[in-house]
């Protein structure tokens, strides 16, 4: 299919593109500390029946309640994304759903042993090793594949994101810290596909300036945080003994976040998004927005 041929499709609703539905093959959990609460957490992800979609089981509650991982359901973004209901919440989402959002995972029961995913290396690497465990399981659902018709904006302060149409999903980030020289400007740009997204994406750890955070750590916000699940730069060096896994895993760990705060949709799309300095709070505008286009007809 030729270029002309490919902006013809999109702007218009001549083709529909479908894909089946999965779920997982067998049941997997894995144990881990809250970087929020640094409480001890189990998760364990089970098969779903078809309509199911992804749901979250709080076992240490009466009842065993469960929340769906839905857009309309984030309660907050303070450095992470939380979602929840007027009961009870679950912090800490977004590495999960972008492993499950990239390896099309659309019927998944998670069941957690307390209010935060586990945190595990700062990355999603331990998800996407545990659907590999798992194995993936095509089911007779059909999800349909949403294309973006036309540019979608959103800016806040110095965050800007921005969405064209294009056949594919892809994300370029620019990552800018002035006052960071280790960590500088940084851009990375990614087609999103599994094997690229396990390999060059996944392992990409959460990262943060010691001058920033400390305040929380006095203040108790971050009980679980520690070299062994965050990249943490002091006095622009990476305190880390081993260093970074890339030398642009900050930007690459941008996107890791973008990816699983989008999938948040509940829906498989197509389109390029361009972001600038964006975090999980106008990532989650931008959802929204785009939720709406493609609900408005951009199918």
């Amino acid at each position: 299919m030729s270029f002309l041929d490919q902006a013809s499709c999109l702007s218009s609703t001549c083709v529909r593109k479908v894909r089946p539905a999965h779920t997982i093959e067998k049941a997997v959990k894995a144990c881990g500390i809250g970087l929020f609460t640094g409480t001890q957490a189990e998760i364990a992800l089970l098969p779903a029946p078809e309509g199911f979609g992804v749901v979250f089981q709080r076992m240490d509650l009466e009842g065993c309640p469960q929340l769906k991982a839905s857009l309309d359901l984030v309660r907050g973004t303070p450095r992470c994304t939380i979602i929840g209901n007027e009961s009870f919440s679950i912090q800490t989402v977004e590495h999960l759903m972008a492993a499950l959002g990239v390896h099309q995972v659309d019927n998944l029961l998670i069941q957690l042993s307390g209010p935060e995913v586990p945190i595990f290396d700062g990355s999603a690497r331990q998800f996407v090793q545990m659907l590999k465990e798992a194995g993936l399981k095509e089911q007779g659902e059909v999800k349909e594949l949403f294309a973006l018709q036309s540019p979608v904006y959103c800016a806040e302060k110095e965050a800007v994101l921005i969405a064209i149409p294009s056949p594919e999903l892809k994300i370029s980030y620019t990552l800018h810290y002035p006052h960071s020289s280790c960590i500088g400007t940084q851009f990375y740009s990614f087609l999103v596909q599994q094997e690229s997204f396990n390999e060059l994406i996944a392992p990409c750890r959460t990262f943060s300036v010691y001058e920033e955070i400390s305040p929380l750590m006095e203040k108790g916000f971050l009980k679980g945080g520690s070299l062994d699940n965050a990249v943490v730069i002091k006095e622009n060096k990476i305190m880390n003994p081993g260093g970074l896994r890339f030398p642009d895993e900050m930007v690459r760990h941008k996107i890791l976040d973008m990816i699983g705060d989008l999938f948040l949709m509940g829906i498989s799309f197509s389109a390029h998004i361009i972001a600038v300095r964006s975090g999980h709070h106008i990532n989650n505008l931008f959802a929204n927005q785009l939720l709406k286009s493609f609900q408005g007809g951009g199918l």
